[in-house]
């Protein structure tokens, strides 16, 4: 059986913090806390109570399996603030998440899950890999929404997998599947009308998904991040490409579009975005 790298759950908290200590954990207090696991844009710490992780967003940019690598100055604070405005919007339409609240500009605390090592993607409209692999024009609208899944292995490229290799090797069960198709299909669908009403088509996304584990429960949750680091995301009138995919193709204005993004669905002042380079969140 092939080894499961990326589940991590980390070991409860020793200690209590109290709720209102959130300001205490910034970034020059880092070295203070256990780290549980660092990846390529993001480092989660062991948390102020039983349970809880730390997610701290980073500036790094990765891409292409980690082959090119930037910092971007700014990003952690951009996709701490958006991917907490979606994973609340979500939570608010029924669809289970592991965020709890944000702390501070680049971290947020999050309920300590079992990672699933499957990405899941979503696809509404042809674009990179998906384009080139089955020769439609980047931008042809799919007859439908179409779900991938990869798993989730830097040493092998995050391969895509069916679910026949999902049970077989025991990543995830049948019913986990299902509630992790089923979810997916539903954030898209909500997510689609979002952005939309923002001037924003959502191209395609990925998602990962925990086993959320309760005293008498176990559920499948929405986990990681969603934000343009995850999501292709497009201007409808124009095309213009407003996600990660400017980082990928040597575009530049990588923190403009995330700042735009940002700024329509009001989470970064217009003000902001015109007339200064690092993000000015509101509160």
């Amino acid at each position: 059986m092939l080894a499961v790298r990326h589940c991590y759950m980390g070991s409860p908290a020793r200690s209590r913090v109290p709720r209102a200590a959130g300001s205490l954990f910034r970034v020059t207090k880092m070295s203070r806390r256990r780290r549980i696991y660092e990846g390529k844009a993001k480092v989660l710490f062991e948390g102020p109570e039983p349970g809880t992780l730390i997610q701290y967003f980073k500036d790094d940019a990765t891409a292409f399996n980690n082959q090119k690598h930037g910092i971007i100055t700014g990003k952690g604070v951009l996709n701490n603030r958006i991917s907490e405005y979606l994973m609340v919007r979500l939570e608010e339409m029924g669809i289970p998440t592991h965020f709890v609240r944000r702390l501070n500009m680049r971290e947020q605390l999050v309920r300590q899950v079992e990672i699933i090592p499957v990405e899941v993607v979503v696809r509404n409209v042809a674009a990179g890999s998906f384009a080139k692999r089955f020769d439609v024009a980047e931008g042809t609208a799919l007859p439908r929404s179409i779900v991938e899944y990869y798993y989730k292995s830097d040493k092998l490229g995050d391969p895509m997998v069916t679910e026949e290799h999902i049970t077989a090797f025991g990543w995830a069960s049948p019913q986990d599947l299902d509630d992790m198709f089923n979810l997916a299909l539903r954030i898209n669908d909500y997510l689609s009308g979002l952005f939309l009403g923002a001037g924003i088509r959502l191209v395609d996304f990925k998602v990962e998904f925990g086993r959320y584990y309760t005293d008498d429960d176990v559920r499948i949750v929405l986990a990681d991040e969603i934000s343009p680091d995850s999501c292709r995301l497009w201007d409808i009138k124009t095309n213009e490409i407003m996600d990660k995919d400017r980082f990928r193709r040597d575009m530049g204005g990588v923190e403009e579009a995330y700042q735009e993004v940002a700024r329509r669905l009001g989470i970064l002042p217009e003000s902001a975005s015109r007339e200064t380079k690092k993000p000015k969140l509101t509160a």
